[in-house]
């Protein structure tokens, strides 16, 4: 049933227009009484949507999977991915894509629902999903989007009225996610492993067409050019990552899109004690996905995305692996150039000098060796309030001052400029983890969203340093237990 009641729908269908190999349509999985408890109406103001329409009860059936809007079509994605290093057939296990809505501006996002039931991908699982974690996607997209890197969005959540079954009996949830695509490096494996040279041809083209246009498709390798494209995208989205302490937390191929945004937020969080070894994730015992170790594997996934596209670059295997390693070998130079840039804009300073990796990789290690905090660090260095903690107030970070204070005056920028910088590329307060955890309690036992509404509204600025924003600088109370997430699944 497709109902549409003026609520501003503009579907297209793209994806389903590509070889059948790629999904299998998909019918609903009705839910027993969907409730809206999380309504996003900027995102919906960007998609040319009627919120009011979207939040009374025909728009809410939508969004809980009971009704197809007006020109969807709904359908799981076949993928495939190396999970921890080993590759798996995969797909939408416990999400489907209604469609592409077309804005009015004329820009082209997937409408995805997560958590809508089983599809023929879901390997054994129920397909459904605990509002906890739909909650966490909700907010760390938001705070992710706010902070100015490129992120799937949320355009709701909405419980369903049923339990599923993990560990606990948990109220299920839907949440309604908005991308650029959900195009993977994994989409192209298994197109790699399963579909015809002549259906990889067609996905590639397809992305081309989608998200890299510029690329001339009758000029030059269009499949090497692909390749480099996504591997700059993916440099340029680690780095960011790296930047503000985000922890991705299951770095899968199937989780790494070809439009370089993040998304699959599952067991995500962001650092507070620096320190490279810092994994949150409870299934990550080997610590494949530590902070530190995320850039490699971003290469790793780079890697395995120009695996599959070697039939397209060149017939000659042989040949095709020589070019394709040819890109593959600039991925460490970009990340690492996108990731001096940005410490280089933590720290106010706006030119180069060849010593400046070595005055950022000893702050990294006197910030590690004295535990500071990784934001509260580079927003004291804005608030130039370099006092208080043992960092600060130990002699090598003394010394260590003297020579970045040297290094700014080396600049023909003025010293408000250069805070200016610092002030516009150190955020003042991120999400968390205690306080995003603090939402979710109030959220999921007492249905409670005032404490949720009031994080997302102070995560929302993340850059101006306000007031109202002081609480959520403060670190977590000591504990003997060590953080940890968990996928949701």
């Amino acid at each position: 049933m497709t109902k549409d009641n003026n609520m501003g729908w503009n579907f297209d269908n793209s994806y389903a227009r590509l070889p059948s190999i790629f999904y299998s349509h998909q019918q609903l999985n009705p839910v027993q009484s969907p409730q809206l408890v999380v309504f996003n109406e900027a995102v919906a103001n960007s998609l040319g949507l009627n919120s009011a329409a979207l939040q009374r009860q025909e728009g809410v059936d939508m969004l809980g999977g009971n009704d197809i809007p007006s020109g969807a079509l709904p359908l799981a994605q076949a993928y495939a991915g190396h999970q921890f290093g080993h590759f798996n057939m995969l797909g939408d296990g416990r999400a489907l894509l209604l469609g592409e809505q077309i804005t009015p501006s004329g820009r082209r996002y997937d409408i995805g629902l997560k958590g809508s039931g089983r599809t023929p991908f879901s390997r054994g699982g129920d397909g459904r999903a605990a509002l906890g974690p739909m909650l966490r996607e909700y907010i760390i997209s938001e705070a992710m989007h706010a902070l100015g890197i490129p992120t799937s969005r949320s355009l709701a959540v909405v419980t369903t009225g049923e339990t599923i079954q993990r560990e606990t009996e948990l109220p299920g949830a839907i949440l309604t996610r908005v991308a650029s695509s959900h195009l993977r490096v994994g989409t192209f494996q298994f197109a790699a492993q399963w579909a015809s040279k002549e259906e990889l041809q067609i996905l590639a083209d397809y992305a081309i067409e989608r998200h890299y246009p510029k690329i001339d498709m009758t000029q030059g390798n269009r499949y090497l050019q692909l390749l480099q494209a996504v591997l700059e995208r993916q440099a340029k989205l680690i780095a960011k990552w790296q930047l503000v302490g985000f922890i991705h937390g299951v770095m899968n191929t199937d989780n790494m899109t070809i439009s370089g945004e993040t998304i699959d937020y599952g067991p995500c969080a962001f650092m507070d004690t620096y320190n490279p070894a810092t994994v949150f994730s409870s299934i990550d015992r080997q610590g494949r996905y530590a902070y530190g170790n995320q850039p490699p594997i971003g290469g790793w996934n780079i890697a395995r995305f120009a695996e599959s596209l070697l039939p397209l670059i060149h017939d000659n295997e042989e040949e095709a692996v020589t070019l394709a390693q040819a890109v593959i070998e600039q991925y460490p130079r970009l990340y690492n150039a996108n990731w001096l840039t940005g410490m280089r804009a933590k720290l106010g300073i706006f030119n180069e000098e060849q010593q400046d990796g070595k005055l950022i990789d000893e702050l990294l290690t006197l910030m590690e060796q004295y535990e500071a905090d990784y934001t509260n660090t580079f927003r004291a260095f804005t608030l130039n309030n370099c006092q208080g903690t043992p960092l600060f107030d130990s002699t090598a970070f003394k010394q260590w001052y003297e020579q970045w204070q040297a290094r700014r005056q080396r600049q023909e920028e003025s010293e408000a400029a250069s805070q200016q910088l610092m002030h516009d590329n150190n955020p003042a307060i991120i999400p968390r983890n205690h306080r995003v955890e603090e939402a979710l309690e109030a959220a999921v036992t007492q249905g409670d969203y005032q404490v949720m509404d009031k994080l997302l509204q102070a995560l929302s600025q993340p850059y101006a340093y306000t007031a109202e924003q002081e609480e959520y600088t403060k670190l977590p109370a000591p504990t003997d237990c060590p953080y940890q997430t968990f996928c949701g699944t």
